[in-house]
């Protein structure tokens, strides 16, 4: 019998518990608390009427640790999924050294006055988390998670040195909107915005955002620009990897949402310091999330694809090699099963599988862990039977660019 703990009730969370009540012989009991209840009791009925399978909900302010801790004694799961906003990633984890319990996320902490992220706050709990006999899962998304895994598997399978590494992510839906994010806006918008960064020969390069751009015919989705970005799973990568000489992260944009975010910043709507408006404190980006539409509101209008995966190029046996291992989720598929477009779903699946592992004693260990330290396939299995079937391609060259 094994108890999980899911705090956040927004698409991926819903997706997430979804699965998990596709899969009563690993998960149990399932419960999902978030800040308002009220999106969580939306979430289990719909779970019941998909499934057939009750689950628990609960509220809580994630923020606010004596209280998170609390609920954790009062449920007692074996295992925290938190699939809240990154701010809330460091409260979250003490929360879990507090009550005993593992813990599991899809993106790394970041501060709320800073739009900076990266793994180091998380890495500073090896220690607690190996004393206290835990296990803290970072980054079980699908970029990072199942990108890391990709990369773990190509090296395990497919290359026996891995010289460059290039993560394509491109989605290939379109949900009708002017402007829309397909994950939260605040998170999204501070991603985009932020500047370019790569490892290249043992450092970073770094450059402006959005000023790197390259054209990439993405199967069933076709010809598409994505932009050079900095994307957290690359500082995972470059320390688990010192062999790899580039690894570059790429996404994909129309040009309609880059004409509105350009908009948009130049007129301070994506700003996250404070601003005076009729006598308190707003936090423009914050004020632009709440006039935006909600990304677990897309789900019905969103059709098309994402086509999501790793080129890898080395040496095979004394031969440069090329692989492409990537998956394509259709929007309208995931919205059937689940009620949310592949956005969500390619995040709330791969979270339900990590958790699998964990849960199961398939990927266990005692401290902070990354993806890629794990083996990868029971993970690359379990994508082919939950949703998000993958494939390998052998290229002829390495990308041009």
């Amino acid at each position: 019998m094994s108890k999980v703990l899911v705090i956040g009730a927004g698409g991926v969370g819903s997706v997430a518990v979804h699965k998990m009540a596709m899969n009563t012989e690993i998960f149990s009991s399932i419960t999902l608390a978030s800040r308002r209840k009220f999106k969580c009791d939306a979430v289990a009925e719909s779970v019941k009427e998909r499934t057939g399978v009750t689950i628990g909900t609960a509220e809580i302010d994630a923020d606010d640790v004596a209280a998170t801790t609390a609920l954790l004694e009062k449920i007692r799961p074996d295992l925290v999924v938190n699939l809240a906003l990154p701010y809330q990633d460091l409260a979250i984890m003490d929360a879990c050294l507090a009550a005993g319990v593992n813990y599991l996320d899809t993106a790394n902490y970041e501060p709320r006055d800073e739009a900076k992220f990266e793994y180091s706050w998380q890495w500073a709990y090896q220690d607690r988390f190996k004393q206290a006999g835990l296990m803290a899962l970072l980054g079980s998304g699908f970029d990072p998670g199942v990108t890391s895994v990709f990369t773990s598997y190509t090296k395990k399978h497919l290359l026996d040195r891995i010289d460059t590494l290039d993560i394509l992510d491109c989605n290939g839906g379109d949900h009708g909107q002017h402007f829309a994010t397909n994950f939260n806006p605040e998170i999204n918008i501070r991603e985009v915005t932020a500047p370019s960064r790569h490892w290249a020969n043992g450092e970073w390069v770094e450059g402006p955002a959005l000023s790197h751009k390259q054209s990439f015919d993405f199967e069933q989705v076709g010809p598409k620009n994505m932009y050079l970005m900095y994307h957290e799973e690359l500082e995972s990568l470059a320390k688990h990897y010192p062999e790899i000489k580039r690894i570059r992260f790429w996404m994909t944009f129309g040009d309609a949402y880059l004409k509105h975010l350009e908009v948009l910043q130049n007129v301070g709507m994506t700003r996250i310091d404070p601003v005076i408006y009729e006598g308190k404190e707003i936090i423009p980006l914050q004020f632009l999330k709440a006039v935006l539409p909600e990304p677990a509101s897309l789900g019905p209008t969103t059709h098309g694809k994402t086509n999501i995966g790793t080129i890898a190029t080395g040496e095979k046996d004394g031969e440069q090699k090329t692989f492409y291992v990537y998956n394509i989720c259709d929007h309208e598929d995931a919205y059937a099963e689940t009620g949310n477009q592949a956005v969500s779903y390619t995040t709330g699946v791969p979270a339900m599988i990590g958790a699998a592992l964990m849960l199961q004693g398939k990927w266990k260990g005692e401290g902070v862990f990354n993806m890629e330290q794990f083996d990868p396939d029971p993970f690359m299995d379990m994508l082919n039977k939950h949703g998000l079937p993958w494939q390998v391609k052998e290229l002829d060259a390495p990308l041009a660019f």
